[in-house]
Formats: C-alpha cells, structure tokens, sequence
C-alpha cells in the first residue's frame, strides 16, 4: 500500500514529487519522507470508511476517545494529553509557549527544521548547534548553549532525523538534569517520533520524566510505525499544567476520520512488531548493499539511513529523480550525505540498482 504524505519538506514543498506523477509512467519510488510505505493497518482503514458518515461532525467525541486511548495505552491521564496536526503542531506549540525575544530556541544542527522555522517565523532567536563527530546530538554544546543564551527552549530530536542517531535513557535524563540545575526556566522538548523503531537498549521514552517535570514535553505522532502520515494525528505527553500552557496555542482539532483511524490502530497495536521486523530487514537489506560498495553507514534507530555519497548530494537526488526514485532533501552543512527513507522489501530491491547507476555514473 503506498504512502500518504508525510510531515516531511519533500511532501508539502518540494516541486520534484509532482514531476515524478506522470501519465503512463511507472510508479515513483517514494524515499525521501521517512513515511511507512505499508500504511495504515487494516482496522484502521476500516475504522475511516465505517466514519465517513460523520464526516459531517466537529471531532469532540472522536477526540475524547482517542485521548482516552492515548491515555491508556501511556497509562497517564487525559489531562496529560494534547492532540494535534501530527507531531509538528506540538513543536510549533512549544517554540510559540516557551520562546520570545530574549528565549532563543536551541536546537541541533541538522536536526528536523520544523522548530527553527517556526522560530524564524515569530522572530525568535535560533541558536543551532552542531552535532559531533558520531552524528549525535552534542549534549554538552547545547547545555551551554542553553545557559549563555538563556534558552526558552531545548529540541531533543530522539532519534535524531536526519541522522538516526539516538541517546539512551540515562544520557538523556542526566541533560535534562544539568539543563534543569543551570537554566531551571528552560523547557525541554522531546521528539520522539521514531519512538517505535529504536532497536538500542539503553533508550527509554521521556514520558515519565515529562509526567514529573513541568518543563519537559514530549512529542510523539502516528505518522511513522503507524504508517498514517496523511491522517495528521500526532500529540504531546506532559504535566497537566504544562498541557494546559500549550493548550491556547493550539489551531487544529484532530479529524475525525483522522482520530477513529488513530483509536483503531492503538487497538491493533500488535502490528506494530511486524512493522519493525520489516523497517529492520530494509536496514540491513540497504545498509548491506552501501557498505559493500564501500560507503560507512553508521546504526540508524529510525526508518532511514543517512550517510555520505562523496558528491553533492543535490545532484545525486535530481538524478534519482530522473530514474523514478526520490531521496531526502539536504541537510546543511552535510552537503554530500543523503538521507534514504526506507520503502517497502519490494521498493528497496527496486531502488538500489538506481543507486548503483547514479553512483556510477558519475565515477565513469
């Protein structure tokens, strides 16, 4: 089953989608927005056609149940919940509460754009640091970003995007502390969006430190393991009062069709083994296939891969374009790495010998 859309730039903004929808032409290989090819489990779909008859509703009570699914399946209260436009409302929710003028927000860099837009867009101070040599986000720089500008707010991105990198459990608690000790007014933003797919053990979510500390949010969505992207549900996990801060910020109700799909795939949530069996078997599958090429991959905790292709890496993605394949968009400052989404088993059979032409193409 293909994708739907996904929070991703390539989705809403990039022109090179359309061009690959042509009449009579074969199917785009769509591998650029980290969406989960395989959408939408069956109970969910039939959850959205047995509701289109109340399509013609405001979404309250389709909201109050999916917040009491949520609040079940986190063992949390409603009151602890927040649904949104996917995950990305929550972000925009955060930068607009926490950050202003003299509250720079900080950030990764690369990292997920979409809190340093939202940034920009209310002319709040950005302040973007570099991840280290592993790719991981540089703990130590952005505590002391955080102090010497008396951040706002913090994006933890966890597992990073674009990167894939991801911090255990203790590393992250142990940020959060110091964040707490030095600048006790900064919030903490904790994106887990890749929740599901984290293989590494010494992960653990942060919704019970965000049920504890009323500066720290977590951000979660059913764009990703869920594989409905284009129903934009997502929701933030925190402290009732830090929920009830955001609350005025928010624009959206959860749809309806959207809301029903999300309580349908939470009640077949054990799926959700079978996506990550599959998400692993294309890792290894494209991974195995780069580094006997001769490209370093490190581990990647979401569904894609991120490394260096030693050429521009907007070149490499218009000429993939060309062969029916879409890649991920640049991340500056990493130029020539490109981040490959993971399609289905049939998909990435498909894309790799397109890879193999366009690499080839240029070491001729």
């Amino acid at each position: 089953m293909p994708a739907i859309t996904a929070r991703g730039l390539e989705a809403s903004r990039d022109a090179s989608r359309l061009r690959l929808i042509q009449p009579g032409a074969p199917a785009p290989i769509w591998l650029d927005s980290n969406e989960n090819a395989y959408g939408p489990s069956p109970e969910a779909l039939a959850a959205i056609q047995s509701a289109f008859g109340e399509a013609c509703r405001y979404p309250g009570e389709s909201e109050a149940a999916l917040r009491d699914a949520l609040a079940a399946e986190h063992k949390v209260k409603p009151e602890n919940i927040l649904l949104g436009s996917g995950s990305a409302e929550s972000l925009r929710l955060c930068v607009s509460a926490f950050t202003a003028a003299d509250r720079p927000l900080i950030t990764a860099a690369p990292t997920f754009e979409d809190p340093g837009r939202y940034a920009t867009t209310f002319r709040v101070p950005l302040v973007e640091v570099p991840v280290d040599g592993g790719l991981g986000l540089d703990l130590d720089g952005m505590l002391y970003a955080a102090a010497a500008q008396s951040a706002g707010l913090v994006f933890f991105c966890n597992p990073n995007n674009p990167t894939g990198t991801v911090h255990g459990a203790a590393a992250t608690r142990d940020f959060v502390g110091r964040v707490r000790r030095l600048v006790p007014w900064t919030a903490i933003l904790v994106d887990e969006a890749y929740h599901e797919f984290v293989q590494d053990r010494s992960y653990a979510s942060m919704i019970p430190l965000a049920l504890e500390d009323r500066r720290v949010v977590v951000a979660r969505t059913f764009s990703k393991a869920y594989g409905m992207a284009g129903l934009r549900i997502g929701y933030a996990v925190a402290h009732a009062d830090t929920i009830a801060l955001l609350r005025p910020y928010r624009l959206n109700n959860a749809n309806v069709l959207g809301a029903v799909a999300a309580v349908a795939a939470l009640g077949a949530r054990s799926r959700i083994p079978e996506q990550q069996r599959l998400n692993r078997e294309a890792l290894q599958l494209t991974r195995g296939h780069f580094e006997r090429l001769g490209y370093r991959l490190g581990p990647s905790e979401g569904n894609f891969v991120f490394f260096d292709v030693r050429r521009d890496v907007s070149e490499f993605k218009e000429s993939c374009l060309k062969h029916g394949v879409a890649v991920g968009r640049p991340f500056p400052p990493f130029t020539t790495h490109v981040r490959i989404s993971m399609g289905t088993l049939d998909e990435m059979r498909k894309a790799l010998p397109v890879f193999d032409e366009v690499l080839a193409s240029r070491t001729q």
